[in-house]
């Protein structure tokens, strides 16, 4: 099963856990889809500025802290996506509680870790 993931939080920068998540990804073939602050490319899939519309996530691997996540607590929900992960540093009690309420899963992970120990 393709487990089609959006990297929210998506950077161009080549030292940003989001930036080795995308490859790592795509160096396995699950479909990426990237939300970031900055246009651009990473391993082939294109970064977005806007908030688009996806289908078919299954997965969206968090990477903003929790001040930030707000502002996406609704467009997250209207992905519906079957689980999102929050990396080291975007844990976020509050937005658990509105994920339990959409019955979306959630994880308190690090997507590379997952990667790296076949549990993603």
């Amino acid at each position: 099963m393709n487990k089609k993931t959006l990297v929210l939080g998506a950077s161009l920068k080549a030292n940003r856990y989001s930036n080795y998540a995308i490859q790592r990804l795509v160096a396995i073939n699950i479909e990426v889809v990237a939300f970031g602050l900055k246009k651009g490319e990473v391993s082939g899939v294109i970064i977005d500025e806007d908030l688009l519309p996806y289908t078919g996530v299954h997965t969206i691997a968090l990477y903003l802290n929790p001040k930030r996540q707000h502002d996406y607590y609704d467009y997250i929900i209207s992905l519906k996506p079957e689980r999102v992960i929050f990396n080291p540093g975007t844990e976020n009690s509050e937005f658990y509680d509105i994920l339990k309420e959409n019955n979306i899963d959630f994880e308190v992970a690090c997507t590379l870790v997952l990667l790296s120990t076949n549990q993603y």
